[in-house]
Protein backbone atom coordinates (compact mmCIF):
# COMPACT_ATOMS: atom_id res chain seq x y z
CA UNK A 1 0.00 0.00 0.00
CA UNK A 2 1.32 3.45 -0.92
CA UNK A 3 2.50 5.62 1.96
CA UNK A 4 1.95 8.82 -0.03
CA UNK A 5 -1.56 9.87 -1.09
CA UNK A 6 -2.56 12.43 -3.70
CA UNK A 7 -4.57 15.50 -2.75
CA UNK A 8 -7.62 14.01 -4.49
CA UNK A 9 -7.26 10.84 -2.45
CA UNK A 10 -6.94 12.89 0.73
CA UNK A 11 -10.22 14.64 -0.14
CA UNK A 12 -11.92 11.25 -0.40
CA UNK A 13 -10.39 10.10 2.87
CA UNK A 14 -11.62 13.26 4.55
CA UNK A 15 -15.20 12.63 3.37
CA UNK A 16 -15.12 9.19 5.03
CA UNK A 17 -13.77 10.77 8.22
CA UNK A 18 -16.39 13.52 8.28
CA UNK A 19 -19.10 10.89 8.80
CA UNK A 20 -17.36 9.81 12.01
CA UNK A 21 -16.83 13.40 13.11
CA UNK A 22 -20.57 14.03 12.72
CA UNK A 23 -21.35 10.94 14.82
CA UNK A 24 -19.14 12.13 17.68
CA UNK A 25 -20.29 15.74 17.54
CA UNK A 26 -24.04 15.40 16.97
CA UNK A 27 -25.45 11.91 16.42
CA UNK A 28 -24.38 9.78 19.37
CA UNK A 29 -24.05 12.16 22.40
CA UNK A 30 -27.83 12.34 23.12
CA UNK A 31 -27.92 8.54 23.44
CA UNK A 32 -24.80 8.06 25.57
CA UNK A 33 -26.55 7.89 28.92
CA UNK A 34 -26.92 5.39 31.73
CA UNK A 35 -29.26 2.57 30.77
CA UNK A 36 -28.32 2.11 27.12
CA UNK A 37 -26.56 -1.09 26.06
CA UNK A 38 -23.43 -1.16 23.95
CA UNK A 39 -25.40 -3.10 21.31
CA UNK A 40 -27.94 -0.26 21.10
CA UNK A 41 -25.12 2.26 20.69
CA UNK A 42 -23.67 0.17 17.88
CA UNK A 43 -27.02 -0.01 16.08
CA UNK A 44 -27.41 3.78 16.10
CA UNK A 45 -23.93 4.22 14.66
CA UNK A 46 -24.36 1.46 12.08
CA UNK A 47 -27.66 2.94 10.86
CA UNK A 48 -26.20 6.43 10.52
CA UNK A 49 -23.11 5.30 8.60
CA UNK A 50 -25.25 3.38 6.13
CA UNK A 51 -27.62 6.34 5.76
CA UNK A 52 -24.63 8.33 4.49
CA UNK A 53 -23.99 5.78 1.74
CA UNK A 54 -20.93 4.46 3.54
CA UNK A 55 -20.00 1.13 5.10
CA UNK A 56 -19.01 0.45 8.73
CA UNK A 57 -15.61 -1.03 7.98
CA UNK A 58 -15.02 -2.81 11.30
CA UNK A 59 -17.61 -5.45 10.43
CA UNK A 60 -15.94 -8.58 9.12
CA UNK A 61 -12.35 -7.65 9.94
CA UNK A 62 -10.63 -10.96 10.53
CA UNK A 63 -9.20 -11.79 13.96
CA UNK A 64 -7.79 -14.82 15.71
CA UNK A 65 -11.26 -16.24 16.42
CA UNK A 66 -13.18 -15.06 13.39
CA UNK A 67 -14.48 -11.77 11.98
CA UNK A 68 -15.39 -8.76 14.11
CA UNK A 69 -19.18 -8.89 14.46
CA UNK A 70 -20.18 -5.24 14.86
CA UNK A 71 -19.96 -1.78 13.31
CA UNK A 72 -18.22 -0.16 16.26
CA UNK A 73 -15.52 -1.12 18.74
CA UNK A 74 -17.01 -0.11 22.10
CA UNK A 75 -14.73 -0.40 25.13
CA UNK A 76 -15.87 0.41 28.67
CA UNK A 77 -13.71 1.34 31.68
CA UNK A 78 -10.87 -1.22 31.87
CA UNK A 79 -11.40 -2.25 28.23
CA UNK A 80 -8.71 -0.62 26.12
CA UNK A 81 -9.77 -1.28 22.51
CA UNK A 82 -11.75 -3.69 20.31
CA UNK A 83 -14.63 -4.22 22.72
CA UNK A 84 -17.51 -6.14 21.13
CA UNK A 85 -20.94 -4.50 21.57
CA UNK A 86 -23.45 -6.61 23.47
CA UNK A 87 -25.80 -6.63 26.44
CA UNK A 88 -23.56 -4.58 28.76
CA UNK A 89 -25.59 -1.71 30.21
CA UNK A 90 -23.81 1.63 30.48
CA UNK A 91 -23.86 3.16 33.97
CA UNK A 92 -23.28 6.60 35.43
CA UNK A 93 -19.58 6.99 36.18
CA UNK A 94 -18.45 4.81 33.27
CA UNK A 95 -16.08 5.91 30.55
CA UNK A 96 -16.92 4.59 27.09
CA UNK A 97 -14.50 4.52 24.16
CA UNK A 98 -15.92 4.40 20.65
CA UNK A 99 -13.64 3.49 17.74
CA UNK A 100 -15.30 3.86 14.33
CA UNK A 101 -13.97 3.07 10.87
CA UNK A 102 -15.92 4.03 7.74
CA UNK A 103 -15.44 3.19 4.08
CA UNK A 104 -16.89 5.56 1.50
CA UNK A 105 -16.21 5.15 -2.23
CA UNK A 106 -13.08 3.13 -1.48
CA UNK A 107 -11.65 5.56 1.08
CA UNK A 108 -11.36 4.90 4.81
CA UNK A 109 -11.91 7.12 7.83
CA UNK A 110 -10.78 6.18 11.34
CA UNK A 111 -11.31 8.04 14.61
CA UNK A 112 -11.86 7.22 18.28
CA UNK A 113 -13.15 9.14 21.28
CA UNK A 114 -13.73 8.35 24.95
CA UNK A 115 -16.89 9.74 26.55
CA UNK A 116 -17.75 10.31 30.21
CA UNK A 117 -21.14 8.99 31.28
CA UNK A 118 -22.70 11.27 33.89
CA UNK A 119 -20.38 12.28 36.71
CA UNK A 120 -17.03 10.47 36.66
CA UNK A 121 -14.37 10.40 39.35
CA UNK A 122 -11.47 12.84 39.31
CA UNK A 123 -8.90 10.24 38.26
CA UNK A 124 -11.00 9.26 35.23
CA UNK A 125 -11.54 12.89 34.33
CA UNK A 126 -7.80 13.52 34.37
CA UNK A 127 -7.25 10.35 32.33
CA UNK A 128 -9.55 11.63 29.57
CA UNK A 129 -7.97 15.09 29.59
CA UNK A 130 -4.41 13.75 29.44
CA UNK A 131 -5.21 11.21 26.71
CA UNK A 132 -6.93 13.78 24.52
CA UNK A 133 -4.11 16.27 25.04
CA UNK A 134 -1.50 13.60 24.25
CA UNK A 135 -3.21 13.03 20.91
CA UNK A 136 -2.89 16.75 20.15
CA UNK A 137 0.77 16.67 21.14
CA UNK A 138 1.31 13.73 18.80
CA UNK A 139 -0.40 15.60 15.98
CA UNK A 140 1.78 18.67 16.60
CA UNK A 141 4.86 16.45 16.28
CA UNK A 142 3.68 15.03 12.94
CA UNK A 143 5.58 17.50 10.75
CA UNK A 144 7.86 17.02 7.78
CA UNK A 145 11.43 16.54 9.01
CA UNK A 146 10.43 14.73 12.18
CA UNK A 147 10.50 10.97 12.53
CA UNK A 148 7.85 8.70 14.00
CA UNK A 149 10.04 8.27 17.07
CA UNK A 150 9.74 12.00 17.72
CA UNK A 151 5.95 11.67 17.68
CA UNK A 152 5.94 8.64 19.97
CA UNK A 153 8.41 10.22 22.36
CA UNK A 154 6.31 13.38 22.66
CA UNK A 155 3.18 11.38 23.51
CA UNK A 156 4.95 9.12 25.99
CA UNK A 157 6.74 11.96 27.78
CA UNK A 158 3.52 13.90 28.33
CA UNK A 159 1.51 10.89 29.47
CA UNK A 160 4.14 9.64 31.90
CA UNK A 161 4.73 13.14 33.28
CA UNK A 162 1.07 13.07 34.30
CA UNK A 163 1.37 9.71 36.06
CA UNK A 164 -0.25 7.44 33.44
CA UNK A 165 1.13 4.88 30.99
CA UNK A 166 0.85 4.36 27.22
CA UNK A 167 -0.20 1.01 25.80
CA UNK A 168 2.66 -0.58 23.86
CA UNK A 169 1.04 -3.64 22.29
CA UNK A 170 -1.22 -1.53 20.02
CA UNK A 171 -0.39 1.56 17.99
CA UNK A 172 -1.50 4.08 15.43
CA UNK A 173 -1.05 3.36 11.72
CA UNK A 174 -1.33 4.57 8.19
CA UNK A 175 -4.87 4.75 6.85
CA UNK A 176 -6.91 5.90 3.89
CA UNK A 177 -6.87 3.34 1.08
CA UNK A 178 -7.31 0.51 3.58
CA UNK A 179 -8.23 0.20 7.23
CA UNK A 180 -4.71 -0.52 8.49
CA UNK A 181 -1.68 0.48 6.46
CA UNK A 182 2.01 1.00 7.07
CA UNK A 183 3.60 2.65 8.92
CA UNK A 184 2.86 1.57 12.47
CA UNK A 185 2.93 4.57 14.84
CA UNK A 186 3.80 3.61 18.44
CA UNK A 187 2.82 6.00 21.23
CA UNK A 188 6.27 5.68 22.76
CA UNK A 189 9.76 5.92 21.33
CA UNK A 190 13.06 7.71 21.06
CA UNK A 191 13.72 11.00 19.33
CA UNK A 192 15.35 10.75 15.95
CA UNK A 193 14.29 7.15 15.35
CA UNK A 194 11.83 5.66 12.89
CA UNK A 195 10.44 6.59 9.51
CA UNK A 196 10.69 10.19 8.32
CA UNK A 197 7.36 12.00 8.05
CA UNK A 198 6.59 13.20 4.51
CA UNK A 199 3.96 15.26 2.74
CA UNK A 200 1.09 13.09 1.51
CA UNK A 201 1.15 10.64 4.40
CA UNK A 202 -2.20 9.93 6.06
CA UNK A 203 -1.80 8.77 9.65
CA UNK A 204 -4.14 7.57 12.38
CA UNK A 205 -2.66 8.99 15.58
CA UNK A 206 -4.27 7.27 18.55
CA UNK A 207 -2.85 7.24 22.07
CA UNK A 208 -4.29 4.53 24.34
CA UNK A 209 -3.55 5.55 27.91
CA UNK A 210 -3.94 3.53 31.11
CA UNK A 211 -4.27 4.62 34.73
CA UNK A 212 -1.96 1.83 35.89
CA UNK A 213 0.34 -0.53 34.03
CA UNK A 214 0.77 -0.31 30.28
CA UNK A 215 0.40 -4.09 30.09
CA UNK A 216 -2.76 -5.51 28.55
CA UNK A 217 -4.47 -8.84 27.98
CA UNK A 218 -6.91 -10.17 25.39
CA UNK A 219 -10.19 -11.63 26.61
CA UNK A 220 -11.43 -15.09 25.56
CA UNK A 221 -13.58 -13.55 22.80
CA UNK A 222 -10.30 -12.97 20.95
CA UNK A 223 -10.98 -9.26 20.47
CA UNK A 224 -11.53 -7.28 23.67
CA UNK A 225 -8.28 -5.85 25.03
CA UNK A 226 -8.25 -5.03 28.77
CA UNK A 227 -5.75 -3.54 31.17
CA UNK A 228 -3.93 -6.32 32.99
CA UNK A 229 -4.46 -4.67 36.38
CA UNK A 230 -8.15 -3.88 35.79
CA UNK A 231 -7.65 -0.12 35.94
CA UNK A 232 -9.24 2.24 33.45
CA UNK A 233 -8.07 3.15 29.97
CA UNK A 234 -8.91 5.94 27.51
CA UNK A 235 -8.49 6.20 23.74
CA UNK A 236 -8.51 9.25 21.44
CA UNK A 237 -7.74 9.08 17.71
CA UNK A 238 -7.67 11.41 14.72
CA UNK A 239 -6.83 10.69 11.10
CA UNK A 240 -4.50 13.38 9.79
CA UNK A 241 -2.91 14.19 6.42
CA UNK A 242 0.53 15.75 6.12
CA UNK A 243 0.03 18.76 3.83
CA UNK A 244 2.50 21.62 3.34
CA UNK A 245 4.71 20.22 6.05
CA UNK A 246 2.22 19.79 8.88
CA UNK A 247 -0.67 17.62 10.02
CA UNK A 248 -4.19 18.58 8.93
CA UNK A 249 -6.95 16.85 10.91
CA UNK A 250 -9.41 15.02 8.64
CA UNK A 251 -11.67 13.57 11.35
CA UNK A 252 -12.67 16.85 12.97
CA UNK A 253 -16.04 18.24 11.90
CA UNK A 254 -15.77 21.14 9.45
Amino acid sequence: MRLIKTLDEIKGIKKANQIIAKIYADIIPPYLKAGITTREIDKIIDDYIRSCGARPACIGVEGFYGPFPAATCISVNEEVVHGIPGDRVIKDGDIVSLDIVTELDGYYGDSAKTFAIGEIDEESRKLLEVTEKSREIGIEAAVVGNRLGDLGHAVQAYVEKNGFSVVRDFAGHGVGLDLHEEPMIPNYGRKGRGLKIENGMVLAIEPMVNVGTYKVAIMPDGWTVVTRDGKRSAHFEHSVAIIDGKAVILSELD
